[in-house]
């Protein structure tokens, strides 16, 4: 099944767990020294230069004050099974009677208090969060760092990237600079803070495990979904979404928004929305009420796409995105891509998947023109490209209008 998408592929992913044991043998004798060593105490360096070590106090100091606890007032809803778990409701909520007597008479599914988290993103009180957090609201209440309360109202909420902006009444408020998310790199310390499990603020610390992640979660709610997620391994529970993900120097690179497990609890991976999507779609609805999304308007299959899929579709063996069409008054097409080319860079940056293009392409807006690399008939070129604020249309969503055309005479 090819994955379909305007600028992305909302690749589902299967997670497996696996396990297994040594059944027979001893463990230990597998890891002991072929030869007796003899073991003597380390020696101290005698330079008297200490080597620093990763400082997360000051990380934490900074990036602390501006995540807020957000608590949402709204019906309780039906979350379906799945082992990547959006994360938002704490310990799953708790009923509340608002003053209204007659609010819930005869309704069997009393409103609740969800918990999430939030970033302050200005001074005068614009907060980041995830859409899943505040989506269906019936009141917002932001509690900060330092314990004060503040009503908050929803401007604006971007299904297709899991991103909202909040706003609360003030000045003076701490926030957080944004990171360049590309300059992430794997293997490097980050923080996650946030509001877990209805806790007061909680900061665990990991490394980022992967880059460029898409694990079919977004799809859920719009039929344009963008992921290309941050994977770390630092702690994250129920309430963290919403929260921060900070470099070691107190800086966002991410937004927290999903979490792979089993349980619904924290299973070892989590899921940041980059910071230079976060930025974009923030700014535009800060700006606009709504995000302004470009599309370069080529179709590709799912990075996961199995080797007799690749064969099925005709996909030849090369280096980058192949596409697999075009669409008919698309960017691509009147910057000289064709179906059958490999995409193989973006602006100087080499890609090598669909969900590497993604990233690049969604923390853009439209009008912006980006140098893309491809290869065509075995020949490397780059052209430039203006993105556009629609995909265009291809081939086969023609054909599908027309069948229905059809249908209809």
């Amino acid at each position: 099944m090819i994955a379909v998408s305007m600028i992305s592929a909302a690749t589902a992913v299967t997670g497996v767990w696996v396990y297994g044991k040594y059944e027979h043998g001893d463990l230990l004798a597998a890891v002991k020294p072929a030869v007796n060593y003899v073991f003597q105490p380390a020696k101290y360096s005698d330079n008297n230069a200490a080597v620093p070590g990763v400082d997360f106090e000051n990380a934490a100091a900074s990036a602390a004050p501006a995540v807020v606890h957000i608590k949402v007032m709204q019906k309780p809803k039906q979350l379906g099974s799945n082992p990547f778990a959006q994360f938002g409701d704490g310990f799953g909520g708790m009923s509340y009677n608002d003053g209204d007597d007659n609010a819930n008479e005869g309704s069997s599914t009393p409103r609740q208090v969800a918990s999430g988290s939030g970033v302050l993103i200005s001074a005068d009180g614009y907060i980041v969060t995830n859409n899943h957090v505040v989506e269906n609201a019936d009141g917002l209440l932001v509690t900060l760092n330092d314990k004060k309360d503040y009503k908050a109202k929803v401007i604006g909420t971007d299904p297709s990237s899991d991103l909202a902006v909040i706003k609360i009444e003030g000045n003076n408020f701490p926030y957080l600079s944004f990171a360049n998310s590309d300059d992430v790199r794997v293997g490097q310390w980050v923080l996650a803070i946030g509001y877990p499990l209805n806790l007061e603020t909680t900061v665990t610390s990991g490394i980022v495990s992967a880059k460029s992640r898409s694990i079919g979660i977004n799809g859920r709610n719009s039929d344009a979904p963008i992921e290309s997620f941050i994977q770390t391994d630092a702690a994250v529970n129920p309430g963290n979404s919403g929260g921060a993900l900070v470099n070691t120097n107190g800086e966002l690179v991410g937004i927290n928004s999903a979490i792979a497990s089993p349980t619904g609890s924290y299973a070892g991976y989590a899921y940041a929305i980059p910071s230079n999507l976060v930025r974009r779609v923030a700014n535009d609805i800060v700006k606009y009420g709504s995000a302004k999304r470009a599309y370069l308007g080529v179709m590709f299959g799912s990075d996961q796409m199995s080797d007799a899929d690749r064969k099925k579709n005709n996909i030849p063996d090369g280096n980058g995105v192949y596409v697999m069409d075009v669409a008919e008054g698309s960017a691509a097409e009147k910057a000289g891509i064709h179906k059958g080319d490999f995409i193989t860079g973006i602006n100087g940056a080499t890609i090598n998947t669909g969900t590497e293009m993604v990233e690049k392409i969604s923390s853009l807006r439209p009008g912006d023109k980006i140098e893309v690399t491809y290869t065509h008939d075995g020949a490397v070129k780059t052209t430039t490209v203006t993105l556009q604020g629609s995909s265009g249309k291809y081939q086969q969503e023609q054909q599908q209008q027309q069948d229905d055309s059809d249908d209809n005479n």
